[in-house]
């Protein structure tokens, strides 16, 4: 397990390697990053998929409407 001066060590490398202004860019973004994640989980919380009722078909013809219809399709 790594001591604290070693802990120490590794953060001021990076310090040095990458700046003080470009670690605060990036921890930004990622924070931006991870709001627009909440975001997007809460919008989809907020709307619930309402499943549409399903539609039936009364298929109950009368023997003339049939005829009529069977009538009107040979002969238009």
């Amino acid at each position: 397990m790594p001591g604290w001066t070693q802990i120490l060590i590794v953060l001021v490398l990076i310090v040095l390697l990458f700046g003080r202004g470009k670690i605060s860019d990036m921890m930004g973004d990622v924070a931006k990053g991870i709001r627009s994640f909440k975001k997007g989980l809460s919008d989809e919380d907020e709307t619930p998929s309402a499943k549409p009722e399903p539609k039936t078909i009364d298929a109950t013809v009368s023997r003339e409407e049939s005829t009529e219809s069977k009538n009107k399709a040979s002969h238009g």
